[in-house]
């Protein structure tokens, strides 16, 4: 699929990031967690075996690499797009990330992809609000703990309920200093597509009238699809597409245009590709009408 990407999207640059700095993981979790992780893919690599991590998460001889290799890609896009190198970023990573808690793998996660790019952006003082937008299927658990207590880092999350892994309630809203920026929309499943799509845009527009994001991130899990096998939603292509261009749109007057997806969840391949191909297309067509950073302070 990801081969494919820049031949069925025209005017699309594909690059290859680094490996993260393992230091750089630290931004998300904990040392002890960085250690049984890497302790866990280093036994599988010795052993040339698939190895547990717990109930819902296994490794493989090539796990560690891909994993900070996922990151890697997550740093360097954030820092392209801040650098005004590229406007907006799509990364088609594995493993997905956003289960992974401070100190705990699960959901075939094992780092935070999202959540570190996040603390990275605000870390170089790129950036001191972000948005993270995730519609994955499912909650994106380990996001929400990572920044439950953070007021630079809104989290808005639509996901199916009941579904795992069980967190997600709209009384979840923060707390402390970060009271007020985590807005969760559980949705049953079965609803017709375009109730989806209102629901996450109002909720949008609800985190937007109170908070003013500099940089927003997508947790694109495309398990929301009509076909995927896992999960209840029914978003198609163009609901994709909507939320992509809107969620661009909407946020132009601060994030102007500045958006980095991460690829979440998705388990039925061909529809993953579908649905990734209509995410980057609209992504690169709402671009095209969003001024930059740089035209905007020329207009002023």
């Amino acid at each position: 699929m990801y081969r494919a990407l820049p031949t069925l999207v025209a005017d699309i640059e594909q690059f290859e990031a680094a490996l993260a700095d393992p230091a750089l993981l630290e931004l998300a979790h904990t040392a002890d967690h960085i250690a049984r992780v890497q302790a866990a893919c280093m036994q599988a690599r010795e052993t040339d075996e698939i190895l547990s991590v717990n109930a819902d998460t296994v490794v493989s001889p090539a796990s560690w690499e891909a994993a900070v290799g996922a990151v890697g890609c997550a740093i360097a896009a954030v820092e392209a797009v801040m650098a005004g190198g590229t406007r907006a970023a799509f990364c088609p990573v594995r493993p997905p990330g956003h289960h992974a808690t401070p100190n705990r793998a699960m959901g075939f996660c094992l780092f935070n992809n999202v959540a570190i790019a996040a603390r990275h952006a605000i870390r170089t003082e790129a950036v001191d609000r972000v948005l993270i937008v995730d519609w994955d299927v499912h909650h994106g658990n380990g996001t929400q703990d990572i920044f439950y207590d953070d007021p630079a880092v809104f989290y808005l999350s639509m996901h199916q309920s009941p579904l795992f892994p069980g967190t997600g309630s709209s009384e979840e809203t923060g707390a402390g200093p970060g009271e007020g920026t985590t807005l969760n929309i559980p949705k049953p499943p079965g609803l017709p597509p375009e109730e989806y799509v209102e629901a996450l845009l109002a909720g949008l527009d609800d985190v937007l009238d109170r908070f003013d994001p500099q940089l927003v991130l997508v947790s694109a899990g495309f398990d929301a699809g009509v076909d995927d096998p896992i999960g209840g939603f029914t978003l198609r292509e163009q609901d994709f597409a909507t939320l992509t261009h809107e969620l661009v749109a909407r946020t132009s007057a601060t994030a102007h245009g500045r958006v980095v997806s991460l690829l979440e969840g998705g388990y039925n391949p061909e529809e993953l590709g579908r649905n990734a191909v209509a995410h980057l297309t609209a992504l690169r067509d709402v671009l095209r009408d969003t001024p930059s950073v740089d035209s905007t302070a020329e207009a002023r």
